[in-house]
């Protein structure tokens, strides 16, 4: 069993940069491949980052490529996602996730393939 607790969700004005953090307990997360999720109010939870055990492949959703960097220290058991220019349709809670499946340099997607999941942080910005 993986335990996450996500953390540095705020209040951040449009253009703005928030560091989330995620620690994990329980189990040494260079076994997992990780990924960052947000949900709107409203809408559905969605893909926003993933990286791979290795920390080596990375994906992103769309709307983020270019502003948001997802980076894992296996090390501090850690994983983090850097947002900069932030925009009012980045407001969301943020989850983390772990997945047991797939290769060293496998980047999960879909949130089926991930086990453990964080309670979240809110991340809100404001024009």
């Amino acid at each position: 069993q993986v335990q996450l607790v996500e953390s540095g969700g705020g209040l951040v004005q449009a253009g703005g940069s928030l560091r989330l953090s995620c620690a994990a307990s329980g189990r040494t997360l260079s076994n997992y491949a990780m990924g960052w999720f947000r949900q709107a109010p409203g809408k559905e939870r969605e893909f926003v980052a993933g990286i791979s055990r290795t920390g080596g492949n990375t994906n992103y959703v769309d709307s983020v490529k270019g502003r948001f960097t997802i980076s894992r220290d296996n090390a501090k058991n850690a994983v983090y996602i850097q947002m900069n220019s932030l925009k009012r349709e980045d407001t969301a809670v943020y989850y983390c996730a772990a997945s047991p499946y797939g290769s060293p340099w496998y980047v999960a997607l879909a949130s089926d393939t991930y086990r453990y999941w964080g309670q979240g942080t809110q991340v809100t910005v404001s024009s």
